[in-house]
């Protein structure tokens, strides 16, 4: 009966964290740092991180799970909380971008340990960076393609630094059928070997 419920529990964690995330980054899209970033450009990364992890321990069909929900709850609290534009372009942006990273990282999920984040988070990086900009403040009068080249570095950069907890978490989200607990169980401690 564990077993059953613990998927749905680690399914909330990271479904609550893809929330949060995303509706943060929407809400500091609005506030430039300078001519080239705006505070988001920190926080939306980490939505890649939740999305790999989540891939990582439940699968990529519990991934789109994820993202399917993290979109549809991230879409009405961004309406409540930034502009239609905004809600608009993160929307279709997250939607494109999520689902592409999912699809890479599964297919580059057997090769070395950094290769699946780093890889899908730069490829949906780059698309979600394209769209969202394009969407949100074309036509705006806003610096809007200065914020898409500094965004972009941002993202690159935050892909390269969050292969720390991403290697960190890897035994806490191997895939659930392979998962080895934290500490030893019995049969092992007697036996001096992992089972």
């Amino acid at each position: 009966m564990r077993s059953e419920r613990k998927p749905y529990l680690e399914l909330t964690v990271f479904l609550s964290a893809m929330v949060v995330i995303v509706t943060a980054s929407n809400v500091l899209v609005q506030y430039p740092i300078n001519a080239w970033l705006t505070w988001a450009a920190f926080t939306y990364p980490v939505s890649f991180l939740v999305t790999d992890l989540t891939n990582r321990r439940l699968g990529p069909g519990y991934a789109r799970k994820v993202v399917l929900a993290g979109f549809a709850v991230a879409v009405v609290l961004s309406a409540l909380f930034a502009t239609p534009r905004i809600a608009i372009g993160s929307g279709t942006a997250f939607l494109i971008a999520q689902l592409l990273d999912i699809a890479v990282f599964d297919r580059l999920r057997q090769r070395a340990w950094w290769m699946p984040p780093l890889v899908s988070s730069l490829v949906g990086s780059a698309v979600d960076t394209a769209l969202f900009f394009a969407i949100a403040f074309a036509g705006t009068g806003l610096p809007w393609v200065t914020w898409a080249i500094g965004d972009f570095g941002v993202k690159v950069a935050m892909a390269l630094v969050l292969l720390a907890p991403f290697r960190t978490l890897l035994r806490l989200t191997a895939p659930a059928a392979l998962a080895k607990p934290l500490v030893p169980t019995c049969a092992e401690t007697r036996s001096g070997r992992p089972s």
